[in-house]
């Protein structure tokens, strides 16, 4: 009997492991970033938002519904954050210098996406790589990777 109370307690209230809460924290902070960089030219384009969500399900394995709720919460995130701080000591808490190029190649994917590098755009790129430590040539070469028309 005792033990059928364990299980129980065990499957009903534990928590999640502290891998999968920062993996949730992860790829909740990118997507915010993300999200923001839809919103930098003060135009939030149907096409920024659909690459967003492909990123997103491509990155992390998602089907289109998780995708969706996890943007949904990230926006919410964003909204509510004073700085790019709470989302960028997350990634550097959690990657390598080749993921971060990855997702610096990734905001500039979402910049080109609309077919116009709006200044703010390219300031918000710059000081991501600059918080993530992304060196300027990275930076330069993550560009040059992400244009759709070299």
């Amino acid at each position: 009997m005792l033990e059928q109370i364990k299980l129980f307690f065990e499957k009903h209230l534990s928590l999640p492991s502290p891998e999968v809460v920062a993996e949730a924290k992860l790829q909740e902070a990118l997507t915010a970033l993300m999200t923001e960089m839809m919103t930098m030219d003060d135009v939030c384009q149907d096409v920024e938002r659909t690459k967003i969500l492909s990123l997103v399900q491509k990155c992390f394995s998602l089907s289109a519904e998780q995708a969706e709720a996890l943007m949904t919460n990230a926006e919410h995130k964003r909204q509510q954050a004073v700085d790019y701080y709470e989302f960028t000591s997350t990634i550097n808490q959690c990657l390598g210098p080749e993921e971060k190029i990855k997702f610096v190649k990734s905001l500039w994917q979402i910049a080109y996406a609309d077919g116009n590098i709006d200044p703010q755009e390219e300031y918000m790129v710059r000081k991501i790589a600059d918080l993530l430590g992304v060196s300027h040539t990275d930076f330069i070469l993550a560009k040059l990777c992400a244009n759709p028309n070299p």
